[in-house]
């Protein structure tokens, strides 16, 4: 068996013409191409035939499928919008000999999911060779054979079809035979050798001949074959078929060695003459793998893997002989029954990965294709989505289905989607197929940071260090990543008339508020402020929360003793009379805290004391009364150091000195010149006592008649001086009650403060009560502390007044 190419002078040369043919009919659009094009041969601008836009190619990823095939043979150039060959394209191995050869396929386009059909009309080249069934054809032909005997030779085979298929036979130039072309009923050429002059074997016992079968094609192919002929004796009857043409039916998956048909032919001459052997006379080179044929019996039976899918049907051609080389042709087809023995294919075509949490129900985010191989019943499938996921298949085109969601979409809740579709076929056992689709959930800005309390509380101690920590606040956000990045800040506002700024500030990161400044109780003990807490999504979410600041009390303020005034303000002295009783009120001492709660409790004692057992003080009023009745041996002079305590922890104290004289009046005082003073206040102190004793003669007389008005008028008290002016340096406060209910005053007291005529130095006091245990008067003599340092010391014994 051989083939030629350029045998013959009219076929030199090549042209090669490609013919494009485009018509769009009821939806379908049919293009006309040769086979054997070159990948990227253009066929034809898609866009332009179907009316699209130039940018709606590239923005709705057109593609083409070709049903049933995974090879790609024709693609989308979505940048020139041409459609272009892929692949290699055979006519012979889509269409083997059909007349006229259309493969299909589907355009398919996205956004909306829309679906063409394109057929693709393949027209033939003469690509293929004549091809004879074998090298050498063997005859025996009887040296007795008449003139016009015919012998039939299988004609060749060539894959083309029309014009390039088998055109003509040429025999090599001899004596004896010629070739003719005849036609079967069914349309199947053959051939036959016509013995055109009389075989003589003894002058020839043997006979080649050279038979060449060329097609019609540009340029022109050939094969040959040869011709063995052996001059025998007579054989005049060829064997003959029972049937012209057989047929069967064969399911797909049949076991090897499985029993197809058994053709029978019969010859009516004798001995072996009459022997029939059978074979295949024109088998494909797919068929050949598949049957097999037994040459005595003439059954066929399965020699390869019966596949429906592969070919659903087989046409055979077999011929009988007999001994001398008559022969015969019978036609088997074969008809392949489909078992459902595939399983439907999911394929996904198209994914919206990730989706946003956003989108409307309806939203389209997957497009799939299911395909099932087999035919009729077990080709129709049905598809399904999961139970408990927030999506549907909905059909769309042909076996394309659109995966849609069907409810709202939250990422918080869940943030990835595993979308199991199942596909079954309606066959008998039903097959299924499952396919998982993996589906993100992205992230919107929909959520607001939540503060994990409703409100903040912090709570500091005055006197704080800048920079320490009073809280910290914490708001969570479900959002991912910058949408659920939190940021803190301090929304403005006023403190006090400052900028809340100079008070707190808050970590933007963490939330911790920290104290810009040291806080006071004593100017406020508790403010507000809002912490705002935002996002970073675009645009931001925020949400707020009151932070309130309270300010406990620190014990940092030392009670402040108001009466006896302070030193360096006055030094004060109180009169007691001889005559007081014990229990009588001699003075009060008055103090104040600016301090709160049991830092700002006061309590009172004498730390020292000239005679430790004459006075008493109350441990909560500060009053100062006599513990026994006064005695002549009592010390004029009484000196009291009471202190004056806090609550607090640790506590503080201030003291203060006390000044007593017992006397009944003005003239049983003692001169001042009598006084000891210390060697540094010695001077100034002489200045003083001289002039006292100069003054003394007018002080005993204003006493006198000050003492007798007081008698006369029911005790009440009386100046003693005329021209008498009030001091205007004085400490105490007038009318000094307590008002705060602490219970330092019991009742009310007046405190007058008068100078003397012609006095810089001194003056006398006189305290008036309205209580009935006070004394009837009380004077006072005041002296600059700097010049009474010593007078009224810390001793126990004081100089007896002369």
């Amino acid at each position: 068996m051989m083939a030629h190419e350029g045998r013959f002078p009219e076929i030199y040369g090549r042209v090669l013409f490609v013919f494009f043919v485009v018509h769009c009919t009821r939806g379908e659009l049919t293009y006309s191409v040769q086979e054997e094009l070159k990948p990227g041969s253009v066929i034809g601008n898609i866009a332009r035939d179907l009316g699209l836009e130039s940018q709606g190619i590239h923005a709705r990823k057109a593609r083409v499928e070709m049903e049933g095939s995974e090879e790609e043979y024709i693609r989308v150039d979505l940048r020139n919008r041409d459609l272009l060959v892929a692949g290699r394209i055979d006519r012979e191995e889509h269409c083997g000999q059909k007349p006229t050869c259309v493969l299909k396929f589907d355009l398919l386009l996205e956004n909306p999911l829309e679906l063409h059909r394109l057929s693709l009309q393949v027209q033939d080249i003469n690509d293929n060779s004549p091809v004879f069934q074998k090298d050498t054809v063997k005859l025996e032909i009887s040296e007795l054979a008449d003139k016009g005997g015919r012998y039939r030779i299988n004609a060749a085979h060539d894959a083309d079809i029309g014009q390039n298929g088998v055109q003509s036979y040429i025999l090599q130039q001899n004596p004896h035979f010629v070739f003719n072309i005849q036609t079967t009923n069914t349309g199947n050429k053959f051939g036959e050798l016509v013995l055109d002059k009389e075989l003589d074997r003894e002058e020839q016992q043997e006979i080649k001949l050279l038979l060449t079968a060329v097609d019609g094609g540009s340029p022109r192919r050939s094969g040959t074959v040869v011709i063995h002929v052996t001059v025998l004796d007579a054989n005049d009857n060829a064997p003959v078929f029972t049937e012209a043409v057989y047929t069967a039916r064969l399911p797909e998956n049949s076991l090897l060695k499985t029993p197809v048909i058994t053709v029978s032919a019969t010859d009516a001459d004798d001995g072996i003459n009459g022997e029939v052997t059978y074979e295949f006379s024109r088998l494909s080179d797919k068929s050949e793998k598949l049957f097999s044929l037994d040459e005595k019996t003439g059954e066929i039976t399965v020699a390869g893997e019966i596949d429906y899918e592969e070919g659903s049907k087989y046409e055979l051609m077999i011929e009988a002989k007999d001994g001398y080389g008559l022969s015969s042709e019978a036609k088997l087809i074969i008809d392949i029954t489909d078992i459902n023995d595939n399983a439907p294919v999911i394929h996904l075509k198209s994914l919206s990965n990730p989706i946003p949490e956003n989108a409307k129900p309806g939203t389209e985010v997957g497009i799939i294709n299911v395909q099932d191989r087999d035919s009729g019943n077990n080709r129709q499938v049905r598809c399904s989505v999961q139970q408990n996921v927030p999506f549907k298949l909905v059909p769309s085109i042909k076996n394309y289905y659109s995966l849609v969601t069907t409810g709202q979409l939250d990422r918080e809740l869940v943030s990835d989607y595993n979308i199991t579709i199942t596909a079954t076929d309606e066959g008998s056992p039903p097959l299924s197929s499952s396919k998982t689709v993996q589906l993100s959930v992205a992230d919107i800005n929909d959520n607001p940071p939540v503060f994990e309390e409703q409100s903040y509380s912090a709570h500091v101690s005055e006197n704080n260090k800048p920079g320490s920590t009073l809280c910290s606040v914490s708001a969570r956000d479900p959002d991912w990543r910058q949408n659920g990045t939190v940021i803190y800040s301090l929304l403005p506002g006023e403190v006090n008339g400052a900028s809340v700024s100079s008070y707190l500030s808050v970590n933007g990161d963490t939330g911790v508020i920290h104290a810009v400044r040291s806080f006071d109780y004593e100017q406020f003990r508790s403010f507000k402020v809002h912490v705002m807490a935002r996002d970073n999504g675009s645009p931001p979410l925020s949400s707020n929360v009151t932070v309130s600041v309270f300010i406990s009390d620190v014990n940092d303020n030392s009670p402040q003793i108001l009466y006896p005034a302070p030193e360096g303000s006055s030094f004060m002295t109180e009169l007691v009379p001889k005559a007081a009783h014990g229990g009588s009120l001699v003075s009060k001492v008055i103090a104040v805290d600016a301090d709160s709660g049991q830092n700002a409790w006061l309590s009172y004692h004498i730390v020292k004391a000239t005679d430790p057992g004459l006075f008493t003080i109350g441990l909560h009023s500060g009053e100062i009364r006599t513990q026994r009745d006064i005695s002549e041996s009592d010390s004029m002079k009484q000196n009291l150091i009471v202190a004056v305590k806090d609550n607090g922890q640790p506590s503080l104290s201030a003291t203060c000195a006390m000044y007593l004289l017992i006397s009944d009046n003005l003239a049983e005082v003692p001169e001042l010149k009598d006084i000891s003073y210390d060697e540094k206040n010695s001077k100034l102190t002489s200045y003083l006592i001289i002039a006292l004793v100069s003054v003394s003669t007018f002080f005993l007389t204003f006493i006198i008649i000050i003492l007798g008005v007081r008698f006369c008028r029911r005790r009440k008290p009386r100046l003693l001086f005329d021209g008498a002016v009030a001091i205007p340096g004085a400490y105490l406060p007038p009318n000094y009650a307590d008002v705060d209910g602490t219970g330092t005053l019991r009742s009310a007291y007046n405190y007058d403060a008068y100078l003397t005529t012609g006095s810089r130095t001194s003056d006398f006091k006189f305290v008036s009560s309205y209580n009935d245990n006070t004394l009837p008067a009380d004077q006072t003599l005041k002296k600059s502390p700097t010049e009474f340092a010593d007078v009224f010391g810390y001793n126990d014994a004081s100089p007896e007044v002369r």
